[in-house]
């Protein structure tokens, strides 16, 4: 079973900034998507932002030009850098990966990982 740790989350006034890392315990190049999504008290789950299938990278409106999504397979790690917070970006944020794919039997095969979220509040 694949576990995602999610890290770096915390309280941050209007304008600062966040590094928030995920550490897998597979390798990641099991991996097919790997990104970020939060949760904010009352709302949907939503994406943040995301390392597609095949590489390219997705970031949802809101966070366009503020964050930026990177990852280390050495370190079996991937980040979310948070700039130019704002009070509506507090929320949970959670990091997942799946990874997809056809069993030695041809069987076609789909997991789902996620990390417990680690807390973000914009606050002064």
């Amino acid at each position: 079973q694949v576990q995602l740790v999610e890290s770096g989350g915390g309280l941050v006034q209007p304008g600062g900034s966040l590094r928030l890392s995920c550490a897998a315990s597979a390798s990641m190049h099991s991996f097919n998507e790997m990104g970020w999504y939060r949760q904010a008290p009352g709302r949907l789950r939503e994406l943040v932002a995301k390392f597609t299938t095949s590489g390219s990278t997705y970031y949802a409106d809101f966070v366009k030009g503020r964050f930026t999504i990177s990852r280390d397979y050495g370190k079996n790690a991937f980040y979310l850098q948070l700039n130019s917070l704002r009070p509506e970006d507090t929320a949970v944020y959670y990091c997942n990966a799946d990874s997809r794919g056809v069993d030695q039997d041809l069987q076609p095969y789909e997991y789902d990982y996620w990390g417990r979220g680690t807390q973000v509040t914009v606050s002064s």
